[in-house]
């Protein structure tokens, strides 16, 4: 009996070809990949992976289809490949695996389990984002991939006040591993080493001698600083970087910033096959947002799709609470009310003007918007700050603007507080970090887009304040993992929301809320909104105890 079919599948190029499919299984092909433009017609094409080589064998299955022997074989193989490396990666993440010994670091130093099958789920897919929580020991993982391998010389890019940091406090005492920090935007001739490791802000210039190969794994510290994607002159160079490398590591917890459809960004550095173009990632998983901006459709699902394909890793933390208040604190109408008038004159252009002119007027007013809340409250801020110091507690205050920081500094003068912001240098950071561990002072004032990665404050701070808010859910996600990591002594970690109820808080909050939602669902699948702990009965003894040295009654 002849076996009817249902038209023509065809490998052409890195591309399968499907063409004269009958219309009611077209319908169901377009059903299944939904990264088809439902107006198609025609002809079909889809990229060959291993991972398309076993959905088309699967709908083949149903939809008996014409192609060539040398075609059927390819198909044939990709599936078994993908299958097989299923098997491989869901075993080296069962809790009885062993891992092979590691050489290369110093005695009586060795990753934990989970950062080694990190490393090791890493050498079997060649490209991971790895979003474990801020605190797992992401670095050791990075180390362990590359300790002993035949992934060196290996380059690390990371924020810049970072190489440092991964010298002197991991590569140096943890490992015989030799490394080098490149000290120029300008290529010039390198010193033998294992690591090299680059800053985002200077691999643009380094992007031919990325494309020679010389680098055999490139590996992304706070991966989340290339979630433009290829559409800046970072993203550009880490491209080629991450093309001609054998491995790609992206390290971030918080690999969404803003909206689900960063992700794409993200993982064209890990995987640039595994969501296809934007055009089919954008149909196949995203809605489009106000303002422009693509949503994700169903976030839950694309997180649980990347996690089966063993591209993205992440490890919650375990163990201590973190308290988190939010705290109403005063506005000043007086400061706010010196920028109305051109607040006025902004917001009519913003919705009246050329559309050159509506953009800019929009990104004036959220810069002023934002400037004159921070100031309005900061006098405010100040003197909760205040109060929190006086019973004792060593504070990391994050905000943003340099001339709320300018408040600040005078109000809190008398507690010597030390900066950590855009404007200080790498040397001048480290200072203050270091000033502020050996307990020199119990201040330090950090930007919010500062601090990325920043290790060690965390054994003298257990309290967090938010004086200025930011656009994204993440931001304050990484200034918090600043103290929640391994070493942080105290039990529960406090984190005090310092909101204000008129200019752009209210906003950004309600703003926060839908970017938390789409990350939330993308990087922790069936997690759900999690319990928050508030325990305010810890800051009103705080409060008490500050009255009593006041000489004054609650």
């Amino acid at each position: 009996m002849t076996v009817p079919t249902y038209g023509k599948l065809a490998l052409q190029g890195n591309r399968w070809v499907l063409s004269d499919i009958p219309p009611h299984v077209a319908i169901r092909l377009k059903s299944m990949f939904a990264r088809i433009p439902k107006t198609t017609t025609g002809k079909f094409d889809l990229p060959f992976t291993d991972e398309m080589c076993a959905d088309l064998q699967w709908f083949e299955s149903r939809y008996r289809l014409t192609m060539s022997d040398k075609d059927r074989a390819a198909l044939e193989r990709g599936t078994k490949l993908f299958e097989a490396d299923r098997i491989a990666s869901e075993a080296i993440l069962l809790p009885d695996w062993q891992p092979s010994t590691t050489h290369g670091f110093r005695p009586g130093f060795a990753p934990y389990h989970h950062q080694k099958q990190a490393s090791a789920l890493l050498h079997k897919k060649k490209g991971l984002l790895l979003g474990d929580v801020m605190g797992q020991g992401k670095t050791w993982s990075a180390l362990d991939a590359i300790i002993g391998s035949p992934y060196l010389p290996a380059a690390v890019v990371a924020k810049t006040h970072l190489p440092t940091q991964w010298v002197e406090e991991f590569i140096k005492p943890f490992t015989y591993l030799s490394a080098h920090i490149i000290k120029s935007t300008t290529p010039y001739r390198l010193p033998p080493a294992n690591v090299y490791l680059f800053k985002y802000s200077n691999i643009a210039g380094w992007v031919d001698y990325f494309g020679t190969g010389f680098f055999k794994a490139a590996i992304f510290d706070e991966a989340h600083e290339l979630r433009n994607g290829i559409h800046t002159s970072k993203g550009k160079a880490a491209a080629v970087l991450a093309d001609n490398a054998a491995i790609r590591l992206s390290m971030t917890g918080t690999p969404i910033f803003n909206y689900g459809s960063e992700i794409f960004n993200i993982m064209r550095f890990v995987n640039p096959d595994i969501l296809g173009t934007w055009e089919e990632f954008v149909i196949e998983w995203c809605r489009m947002g106000t303002g422009g901006k693509w949503l994700v459709k169903d976030p839950e699902a694309l997180g649980t799709y990347l996690r089966s394909a063993q591209v993205f890793l992440r490890r919650l933390r375990q163990g201590r609470p973190i308290n988190k208040i939010v705290v109403d604190v005063d506005y000043d109408e007086d400061i706010a009310a010196k920028s109305e008038d051109l607040a006025r004159t902004l917001a009519i252009k913003a919705t009246t003007g050329s559309f050159v002119e509506r953009g800019q007027a929009v990104r004036e007013l959220d810069a002023m918007a934002r400037q004159v809340t921070g100031l309005a409250k900061a006098k405010s801020v100040a003197a909760y700050v205040r109060m929190l110091m006086k019973a004792g507690r060593p504070v990391l205050l994050f905000g943003w603007h340099r001339s709320v920081y300018e408040v600040w500094l005078k109000e809190l003068a008398e507690f010597k507080p030390v900066m950590f912001t855009g404007s200080e240098s790498t040397k001048q950071k480290e200072r203050s970090k270091q000033a502020f561990i050996n307990g020199d002072t119990d201040l330090m004032i950090m930007s919010l887009r500062s601090g990325d990665g920043t290790d060690g404050l965390q054994k003298r701070c257990s309290t967090v304040v938010i004086g200025e808010m930011d656009w994204s859910p993440a931001v304050l996600s990484q200034g918090i993992g600043r103290v929640d990591r391994p070493g942080q002594p105290q039990d529960v970690i406090d984190v005090i929301y310092l909101i204000a109820n008129s200019g752009s808080d209210p906003v950004l909050v309600q703003v926060n809320a839908i970017k938390s939602d789409q990350a939330r669902g993308v990087i922790d699948p069936g997690l759900g909104v999690q319990p928050a702990l508030v325990d305010e009965s810890r800051l009103k003894a705080l409060a008490e105890h500050y009255l009593q040295k006041l000489g004054t009654g609650a």
